[in-house]
């Protein structure tokens, strides 16, 4: 549903290599090739990416593609249901390069869509997510654009939906806080960078929770009213529009 430049797995690999420096250092026609298998494997599944990323790592240690290799990594592990794989071979990338904005964003939302009310270190974790976010969102901002194939447009609208998926992120960020006037702020700000259904869902559960089910409803109707709608999208949308009605009518005096 995530609206990108490229699809797939290969997008992580432009995203990543888009915030190397601008000069980087010509790759031996080695690494340059364990970089293209890479590229190639990730088309194929994430057991055959994870082993040509570190075909390339384990080849050359000092890989200006580092950062690129253990992001994608991690989004393999995430894709394969390994969540604390993924992790931590997105704080590997980060580690690698600061700057990588994808990595940023895998990390908060791993460490979102894993924390629990009962965890003990539920404050801690929350607030490494929102830290990650806003990284992400500040990196993206600041990346220059170094594929020629990539129009001004392209990018500019590319960077545009990776600050709304990050301002969504902190949407969920302020759910699991129970802020859900925070939430609703959050929200409204992702559906204004990138009008998605699902951004649009999740304002109507941070409605329905702060007891706003007139809003609720009406966001879920704008939801179910667009064509050619997502199945599962449809039926939260229906969920959470039955929940606020029933809620509404029990709070009637």
């Amino acid at each position: 549903m995530r609206r990108i430049l490229v699809a797939g797995m290969a997008a992580l690999v432009a995203g990543g290599a888009c915030l190397m420096a601008q000069t980087p250092p010509k790759p031996s026609r080695g690494e340059a090739e364990a970089y293209n298998a890479m590229v190639q494997a990730s088309q194929t599944g994430p057991d055959a990416l994870i082993a040509a990323a570190e075909n390339l790592l384990t080849k050359y240690a000092d890989t200006q593609f580092k950062d690129v290799a253990l992001s994608l990594e991690a989004e393999a592990y995430k894709q394969k249901g390994d969540w604390a794989k993924a992790l931590i071979f997105s704080d590997r990338a980060l580690e690698a390069n600061p700057k990588n904005f994808q990595a940023a964003l895998t990390a908060g939302e791993l460490l979102v869509q894993h924390t629990r009310d009962t965890d003990f270190d539920k404050d801690d974790k929350l607030a490494k997510a929102e830290k990650d976010f806003n990284t992400a969102m500040e990196n993206v901002k600041a990346a220059p654009k170094l594929n020629p194939q990539v129009t001004d447009q392209q990018w500019a609208d590319f960077q545009k939906s990776i600050v709304a998926q990050a301002q969504n992120d902190l949407g969920l960020v302020a759910m699991a806080r129970k802020k859900f006037g925070d939430a609703i702020a959050d929200f409204k700000t992702a559906i204004d960078g990138d009008p998605q259904a699902a951004y649009m869902v999740r304002l109507a559960s941070a409605y329905q929770s702060a007891g706003k089910y007139d809003e609720a409803i009406a966001m879920c109707e704008k939801v179910l009213a667009q064509p050619n709608q997502f199945p599962q999208i449809k039926q939260i949308a229906e969920s959470i529009k039955a929940g606020a009605t029933r809620a509404k009518a029990a709070a009637k005096p």
